[in-house]
């Protein structure tokens, strides 16, 4: 998971949530991202104060690294260097640790991680996360892309369906050896001179590993639970059952609450929220106080 200022109080939840349902939490490790920043030490020191028996490390980001390949999208939010860090998870992260699960800081789960964990990436799949082959999959990329052929062909042959990158299995062990992260900053530099697309971190995940992709049941993203990227607008549970919630999209249920005006998804994340703010204007009036 990243950390940051305006997204420390979900992953906080996160976090607990994972615990709560986990059937060995002493087996659980988390790898948090932080951008290296004023705020490095202080998220850390919060980790663990609010965490102290929890078994983590956070790792540090250089945004200088990925900054000079973003490229503007439909919201601000999904242009912050720290959204892309986990293209860089296979850096980042010590070469021993060959398997991970990143979570976006805008969940809660339901369920028992472990159930995730075991899920098999058969053959050369690197990721694993639910598919919506429903989704209309060529509206994540723009007319200049589907009108040239040496852009588009990369899906000639492939069945590609949209995922939701907030919630991946990844190995990591076959992401080094393939040298995906290379990969992947070809096409955001290839959007830096065509545009492409227009979301943020997505689209180049898709024309990587499009078609390519380990299906998971759908309860493990129950995702949009935000809205859409230009609205903050309440949104029901998918039909079927529920491992993992996701507020993707741009409302978050701890600022709906807040602010007096959650949707009734947003009920569901509060039995998860350990952090309260003292005040939200200023990120050293943050008081972290435990719920529980």
């Amino acid at each position: 998971m990243t950390l940051d200022v305006k997204y420390f109080r979900g992953s906080v939840a996160a976090v607990h949530s994972v615990l709560k349902h986990s059937s060995c939490p002493e087996n659980v490790y988390f790898h948090f991202v932080a951008s290296k920043n004023k705020d490095f030490q202080e998220l850390r020191q919060m980790v663990k104060s609010i965490f102290p028996s929890l078994s983590y490390k956070v790792y540090s980001f250089n945004e200088f690294r990925v900054k000079k390949l973003i490229s503007s999208s439909i919201r601000q939010a999904l242009d912050n260097p720290l959204n892309y860090a986990r293209t860089y998870l296979a850096e980042i992260i010590q070469p021993c640790v060959e398997r991970v699960i990143y979570l976006d800081s805008d969940v809660v789960l339901v369920d028992d991680i472990q159930k995730l964990w075991s899920i098999s990436l058969t053959g050369s799949r690197i990721i694993g996360a639910p598919e919506y082959c429903h989704a209309n999959f060529r509206t994540y990329f723009t007319n200049n892309f589907w009108s040239d052929p040496k852009l588009s062909n990369v899906f000639q042959g492939k069945k590609p369906c949209y995922f939701n990158t907030g919630v991946m299995v990844i190995d990591l062990g076959k992401w080094r050896k393939g040298d995906y992260t290379v990969k992947i900053e070809k096409w955001m530099k290839i959007q830096k001179e065509k545009r492409i697309y227009e979301l943020g971190s997505l689209p180049p995940f898709m024309l990587v590993f499009g078609g390519e992709i380990e299906g998971i049941d759908h309860r493990w993203n129950q995702h949009g639970l935000g809205g859409d990227n230009l609205v903050n607008s309440c949104r029901t549970l998918h039909p079927g059952p529920v491992s993992l919630l996701h507020w993707s999209g741009k409302g978050k249920p701890w600022v709906r609450l807040d602010k007096g005006n959650p949707c009734p998804v947003d009920l569901l994340w509060m039995p998860y929220d350990l952090y309260r703010l003292s005040s939200i204007d200023s990120f050293d009036d943050q008081e972290p106080r435990a719920m529980i």
